[in-house]
């Protein structure tokens, strides 16, 4: 059983996860040219610029969670899939306020930080197992890669965002105090939960506007 939901979740997030890689290449290259600010915009924290992998959640969550409920797996109430999404993206809000931000200080508070980001990662997971665990796999597929990229941007001093500090940074200078800070952890704790509570949103949405769909069908 093990082995063939791992092999289901691997198949299922495969294209995703190259989609992806390839836009993390692609505005790698935008950036170390200097494209179009608009699309590769190298300031800290990327600017929002239209090319990049943080809104991929909004349209691969609903593509998961449709491919499930098409399979029989359907959460138990697709309102609790949605309400448990917006918990964690509470937790994980919370959780990023407490680790990094200048406001809040206490002894501790880095992990106790982290510790909330994570359980908002988790808590998606308790309505939808199979939608949580598939996002969990697609964004450690999605943000390993960023991780290494910024290694080697921070290592070589690109001029990218992948490698940019964030505005008023305190934090340490040497290369692993700083990699560690704003690249390691960011990456692999709060982008990860990120995508697993806004892909478990947009998915438990799609799953219960699917289901309307049905139940309308019968009642016409």
């Amino acid at each position: 059983m093990a082995d063939r939901s791992s092999t289901s979740i691997s198949s299922l997030i495969m294209v995703p996860a190259l989609i992806t890689l390839g836009i993390t290449i692609l505005r790698l290259v935008g950036e170390m040219r200097h494209w179009s600010t608009l699309l590769f915009n190298s300031t800290a924290g990327g600017g929002a610029a239209l090319i990049g992998i943080a809104w991929l959640p909004l349209i691969f969550g609903p593509y998961f969670a449709l491919k499930f409920a098409a399979a029989g797996e359907r959460p138990s109430s697709a309102g609790k899939a949605i309400g448990f999404a917006v918990l964690g993206i509470v937790l994980l809000l919370g959780g990023s306020i407490v680790a990094f931000g200048p406001q809040i200080t206490f002894p501790g508070r880095f992990p106790v930080g982290l510790l909330l980001m994570a359980a908002g990662a988790a808590v998606p997971l308790s309505a939808w197992p199979a939608l949580g665990k598939t996002l969990l796999a697609y964004a450690y597929s999605a943000r390993i890669p960023v991780a290494i990229v910024m290694f080697f941007a921070m290592r070589g001093s690109w001029g990218t965002h992948y490698d940019a500090l964030p505005p008023n940074y305190t934090g340490p200078m040497d290369f692993w105090g700083k990699y560690f800070l704003i690249g390691l952890v960011p990456q692999l704790v709060f982008w990860v939960a990120y995508m697993v509570v806004l892909g478990s949103l947009c998915g438990g949405i799609a799953a219960a506007i699917k289901g309307r769909g049905k139940s309308a069908v019968p009642a016409a």
